[in-house]
């Protein structure tokens, strides 16, 4: 148990959003108790595609993380998309890059970094078991080790960053908006996958989904996403549909000459979930505020980039004695203002399952034949413009005329 009893911020969860915030409140002057229930510094996330979307490398080049990951052997990416409305989209390369890297790899390296940064107590191997609040106003967390011992932390700030099912969520009573994925999944790392490639690859079936993802060491993450309507294929034989799946997609990874390096990891139940990203005293960041489908990888980008915002939103007011509730409640409407249209009108709407609307599917043709196009869509599926960028008056006639004009050729 720590000897410190008094900090200006507890956050709960070591990994990517809770090392990101412990380490940039504590070079903003803050003083930071990180709390880890696992007590392995090399432990990391399990159930995870391992892409990160260039709209958050900037966070990781101010954390300082970026000459890590390159020294590593990270790899920087630019996506490819495949559906059948036109073939391959072809995104831009002169763009902002990505990154893809293994859990495995990255979360023991942000969790080190965060570590040794002045100003930050890593407590491993505890866990949040109560909040403690005065006045309505949390005010602290009480601290939980695997044989029962107990210690209470007093913080201005207690932030949770401790995943999809949050025990800081839960204790504070701050439920989520849920919406069903109709899609599940089965992935599994294989080694030696040709061609090797730096682009995450995504295909759109329509309704179903697929991915390869490169990663370091010649690491390749591949992703099936049926429709729930096959679960029952699949529960009876995974092995066989997973790899009747992946093998005949096209333009798909040859896994013939390759290795699997892991089980096949299954998750069969993925829900869209987002939940108010903060009150007084409490900030969410990461899966803890907002989990979503996997299909477009924004997962490990948003917890990089929600821990930044809210950094970025309280550490003024928690370090200056100054309105941290108002800061928080800043921090809350610019998650939403952020990630809400992301999340409900493209992410959540599409896990339905449902079939590509027609003008999605005109969308994509035109990504898929005019450079021009691609590039808009790139900046829409990056995340590093809002989804509003797509209703540009310009743009409509454009994939119309493309679209026209190529099944006329036809």
């Amino acid at each position: 148990m720590p000897t410190r009893t008094a900090f200006d911020v507890v956050v709960v969860g070591a990994s990517i959003a809770g090392c990101t915030a412990a380490r940039l409140f504590a070079l903003a002057g803050a003083r930071v108790a990180l709390v880890e229930r696992r007590p392995d510094p090399a432990a990391y996330k399990v159930v995870c595609t391992h892409a990160i979307l260039s709209s958050a490398t900037p966070t990781i080049e101010r954390l300082g993380l970026a000459t890590l990951l390159d020294a590593r052997g990270a790899v920087r990416t630019h996506p490819e998309v495949w559906t059948p409305h036109g073939g391959w989209i072809r995104f831009p390369t002169d763009v902002p890059h990505g990154y893809s890297v293994t859990r495995a790899t990255l979360d023991p390296m942000v969790r080190q970094l965060a570590g040794d940064t002045p100003g930050v107590d890593l407590l491993l191997g505890q866990a949040a078991a109560h909040l403690l609040s005065e006045g309505g106003r949390i005010v602290g967390v009480e601290l939980e080790t695997p044989n029962g011992e107990t210690q209470s932390l007093r913080a201005g700030l207690v932030v949770g960053a401790d995943g999809r099912n949050s025990t800081v969520a839960r204790l504070a009573q701050m439920r989520g908006r849920i919406r069903p994925n109709n899609r599940f999944f089965y992935f599994a790392y294989w080694r030696g996958v040709r061609p090797r490639t730096i682009h995450p690859r995504l295909w759109l079936l329509d309704p179903e989904m697929a991915a390869a993802f490169p990663n370091e060491d010649d690491v390749t993450v591949v992703v099936a996403g049926p429709h729930r309507s096959r679960l029952a294929e699949f529960r009876a034989d995974p092995e066989g549909a997973y790899l009747r799946m992946v093998t005949r997609l096209p333009g798909g990874p040859d896994l013939a000459g390759a290795e699997r390096a892991s089980k096949l990891i299954g998750a069969l139940d993925v829900p869209n979930m987002m939940r108010p990203a903060a009150r007084p005293g409490l900030a969410l960041v990461g899966d803890a505020a907002l989990a979503a489908d996997p299909v477009f990888g924004v997962g490990c980008g948003w917890a990089f980039q929600s821990a930044e915002w809210l950094v970025d939103h309280t550490a003024a007011a928690l370090v200056g004695g100054l309105d941290l509730d108002g800061a928080l409640d800043r921090y809350r409407r610019a998650f939403r203002r952020r990630l809400g249209l992301h999340h409900y009108w493209q992410i959540t709407d599409f896990a339905a399952g449902r079939k590509l609307r027609v003008t999605e599917r005109i969308a994509l043709h035109a990504a898929a034949t005019d450079p021009a196009f691609a590039r808009v869509v790139e900046e829409v599926a990056s995340r590093r413009h809002s989804s509003l960028r797509m209703l540009d008056p310009r743009l409509v006639p454009r994939a119309l005329r493309r679209f026209g004009h190529t099944r006329g050729d036809g």
